[in-house]
């Protein structure tokens, strides 16, 4: 099988985004925790410089990651950025000094993270935020979403899109104004939402339906932190196949399974990114598909 290997993002606005189908997610260059500085800085520079080099021009972060540890590695390492390069960011967490994880979704929190990642990124619009959405949230998912786009007029925003939603979210952010892209959870082993550290996590699989009629691009998150087993008997045989690892496997299913897709897998080794990024090579035939699900 074939697989699409670029993706546009707002494809119905004056501003579409034409992206590689293969992105990579900053989360994993920081400390423990995603708290703090990388354990080995020099690699993670080379990792997002390599990450360019191999044609990833999507990049996504949060100032909330380390916090402004991801951020501020980006603009180390591609300041001044290439033309095509798109840097995704998230609002609407923070976290405190104890390392712990907190809903910053009311307008003046929103405005004041897309300042922030404004000031460290040295850019002066975003072009791909994400509005992520956390259960238990005092704020009304209106008034959040508002508040996004009154800075997209403002020119701070390119594009929106959200992250953690729910099918009903998705449905109400649609009918508020343009919705470019969703960030859920999704994985070979994980395609369902579930709960982690007390904390909800809401699945691709649930909204899929949704942004394939509005052909709006789905970005995984976790698609191999996730607890992808090393044991699954389908995973083995299609790896032991191709000579490839899991985690390849679980890329080449991703990139296989939707066209919508756009996988972001992070990790803070430059040998697992060259390893991460070969799983484009990888042609997984019909049957392959039918027999993994």
């Amino acid at each position: 099988m074939r697989i699409k290997k670029t993706i546009t993002i707002g494809a119905k606005s004056d501003h579409p985004l034409r992206v590689n189908r293969f992105g990579y997610g900053t989360m994993r260059l920081t400390g423990d925790y995603v708290w703090g500085e990388p354990k080995n800085r020099p690699e993670a520079l080379q990792i997002l410089k390599t990450a360019i080099n191999k044609g990833v021009n999507f990049i996504d972060t949060a100032d909330y990651y380390g916090k402004d540890v991801t951020n501020r590695l980006i603009a180390e390492a591609l300041y001044p950025y290439p033309g095509d390069l798109v840097i995704c960011t998230k609002v609407g967490v923070s976290r405190n000094k104890d390392k712990s994880w907190n809903i910053f979704n009311t307008p003046k929190n929103l405005r004041t993270s897309i300042e922030n990642n404004l000031r460290v990124l040295k850019i002066d619009q975003i072009q791909l935020v994400h509005l992520r959405v956390m259960p238990g949230s005092e704020t009304p998912f209106e008034k959040s979403l508002q508040a996004m786009f009154k800075m997209q007029q403002e020119g701070k925003i390119l594009h929106i899109g959200l992250s953690n939603v729910s099918p009903a979210e998705l449905n109400l952010g649609l009918t508020m104004g343009p919705i470019a892209s969703v960030e859920n959870a999704f994985g070979y082993s994980q395609r369902t939402s579930f709960k982690l550290h007390y904390q909800a996590y809401r699945g691709t699989q649930e909204v899929m339906p949704l942004c394939v009629k509005n052909k709006i691009p789905m970005i995984p998150f976790w698609s191999l932190q996730n607890a992808l087993p090393k044991d699954d008997a389908k995973i083995s045989a299609i790896a032991k196949k191709y000579s490839a690892t899991h985690a390849q496997i679980n890329l080449a299913w991703l990139l296989h399974y939707n066209d919508l897709l756009l996988p972001i897998p992070g990790t803070s080794q430059l040998k697992h990114f060259k390893e991460n990024i070969a799983a484009l090579d990888i042609a997984l035939s019909q049957e392959d598909m039918k027999f993994l699900g």
